[in-house]
């Protein structure tokens, strides 16, 4: 059997890690629209958490596998459509994830100064298309929107000491960036309370911890949550009591005429109304929020806005409420409201042979071990459908063989693996030079020169 899988992030690679593993006769093709491989483990990941990218390692070693072939620089649905790919294999997987981010949908949403997490956590991590996002960070006050882990990255990036980003593999041009940045307060702002923050208890500690930065939590925010997350799951537990430990220390004395410590807060029960411009309409000056009450507890609470208002200032602005996915092709069927492909275990409602996983089966949430976890599911439906003769493998399928034709004649030229492992080998010898563990290459013509494409 052939299996193509579109989007080589840990969708992609686990899905075809675990078919590789439980069919010793299968072929799989990985097929990526950039030249590089990885997705949000190479683009999401934070510089400073190089220990969540091991995994690599073990998608090398799946993308070496004889029986696995990996094509870059090829966009589905553009340079090959899915039909096309569906008549080339016996299986096809969408596992190319969520490549948009949600709108907050708010009055000066798009004035300068107003990022979306996803563009920002782009821009310092090397993907190519942000690469020139340029954030202006000439303002003491940035304001996230959101209260999940990819907003503590963004606070923690925006406030971290620059001798501990220096070590990792941060962009250069970022790191440039950062060091004329004026910020000095952050605010992470979420529409709900305390007990429905989406960030975990690793995530906050760090930011906790950080060097020569200080946390700032009303303990008025807190008043009587012991008791109400005395049955919570451990984890909420746990992260809800390090927060009001937090918010009841006291602060360190700090001596005087030294430099006031940089510092970050949460504020809660504020949903963003307005994003307001500064005189010259330039940048924010700050936001308009709505003061909300909790209707319901737990997960599903639901923030109501009581009528009050209140600004925030500010002359930075990230909107950290979520990715998402995009339709690739218009053969396949696509849930626009929830951002997926509608599915059942990772088959693809009325499309037989057509599966998916991640981020497009489930929507933007959860961490590599989910996608590890959803994407096997999916292997193990292809897997099943096999088995049970609903993929009819006695027609044999040309896979690359035809693909390849129609990218040629199309003037597509796919990048391989071993080709990847150049441009990897050349980030790494420019990191040794900086000492960094690698300095990565943002613009994707310089890639394909390396490899003389």
């Amino acid at each position: 059997p052939r299996v193509c899988v579109v989007g080589s992030g840990p969708a992609g690679f686990y899905t075809a890690q675990h078919i590789l593993k439980h069919h010793g006769g299968a072929l799989v093709d990985i097929y990526e629209k950039l030249p590089i491989p990885f997705g949000l483990v190479r683009f999401g990941v934070a510089p400073d958490h190089p220990e969540v990218k091991n995994v690599i390692n073990t998608f090398t070693q799946t993308a070496r596998s004889e029986r696995c072939a990996y094509y870059g620089n090829v966009t589905v649905g553009r340079d090959v459509t899915v039909p096309e790919l569906r008549q080339a294999y016996h299986a096809v997987v969408l596992s190319y994830g969520a490549e948009d981010n949600r709108v907050l949908g708010i009055p000066g949403e798009n004035l300068p100064g107003v990022y979306s997490a996803r563009a920002f956590v782009g821009w310092y991590n090397g993907l190519p298309e942000n690469r020139d996002l340029k954030p202006d960070l000439s303002c003491e006050t940035a304001l996230i929107l959101g209260h999940g882990n990819v907003a503590l990255d963004i606070a923690r990036i925006l406030l971290s000491p620059l001798e501990l980003l220096r070590k990792t593999d941060i962009t250069d041009s970022s790191l440039a960036a950062l060091a004329c940045s004026k910020v000095k307060h952050v605010w992470l702002v979420g529409r709900r309370g305390p007990l429905q923050v989406a960030f975990t208890i690793k995530e906050l500690r760090e930011m906790i911890n950080l060097p020569g930065t200080r946390g700032v939590l009303d303990p008025a925010d807190f008043t009587g949550l012991e008791n109400a997350v005395k049955d919570a799951p451990r984890p909420r537990k746990r992260l809800t009591e390090l927060m009001i430990k937090t918010a009841l220390e006291k602060p360190v004395e700090v001596q005087a005429g030294a430099a006031a410590p940089r510092a970050w807060g949460l504020k809660f029960q504020r949903s963003p109304q307005e994003v307001l411009p500064s005189a010259d309409g330039r940048r924010p000056r700050g936001v308009r929020m709505a003061l909300t009450r909790l209707e319901g507890s737990g997960d599903s609470a639901k923030a109501v806005p009581t009528g009050d208002v209140e600004e925030l200032e500010c002359g930075l602005v990230l909107s950290s409420i979520g990715y998402r996915s995009l339709p690739l092709d218009p053969a396949v069927p696509f849930d626009s409201q929830r951002g997926v492909i509608p599915n059942s275990s990772g088959r693809v409602e009325g499309v037989p042979g057509l599966y998916c996983s991640g981020w497009v089966k489930r929507g933007p949430t959860g961490v590599i071990i989910t996608t590890m976890n959803d994407s096997f599911d999916t292997a193990q439906s292809v897997l099943e459908d096999l088995q049970e003769g609903v993929l009819d493998i006695s027609s044999s399928r040309e896979g690359f063989g035809v693909v390849g034709s129609i990218l040629r004649s199309r003037g597509v030229r796919p990048v391989s693996f071993s080709d990847w492992e150049k441009i990897d080998a050349a980030e790494v010898a420019r990191g040794k030079a900086a000492g960094k563990p690698r300095e990565k290459i943002v613009d994707p013509a310089e890639m394909l020169q390396i490899i003389g494409h």
